[in-house]
């Protein structure tokens, strides 16, 4: 499956928000397969990218890290999901370059400005 790489606006706490996502059809609707959220923090030697939320459509799973309240601050975390979706990037992303995404022969649309 492609892999759509979107800039999907900032957080509650004004971090910059990238999906990574497969999507298949089921019955002519497009299906997250999964969607992974990532949120980016500046550090010294550059960006780091956090993961915050996941959605598999198949599934019916959605989850997120983070909690805020109606002012937009950070009211809970969720420890053991954050963990967790940290070692399933770092799976997806080993799968993703062995399927040839990173690769600089990888073909790629810009589908929007």
């Amino acid at each position: 499956m492609p892999l759509s790489v979107e800039e999907i606006g900032s957080s509650e706490d004004g971090h910059r928000l990238v999906s990574l996502c497969h999507y298949g059809e089921q019955n002519g609707d497009l299906m997250r397969d999964p969607d992974m959220v990532f949120q980016f923090h500046n550090v010294p030697d550059g960006a780091a990218a956090e993961p915050v939320s996941f959605r598999n459509d198949y599934l019916g799973i959605v989850q997120d890290v983070y909690r805020y309240d109606e002012a937009g601050r950070r009211t809970h975390v969720f420890p053991t999901l954050k963990q967790d979706l940290k070692e399933f990037a770092l799976n997806w992303f080993a799968n993703l370059k062995d399927q040839g995404f990173f690769a600089p022969t990888a073909v790629r649309e810009i589908l929007s400005p």
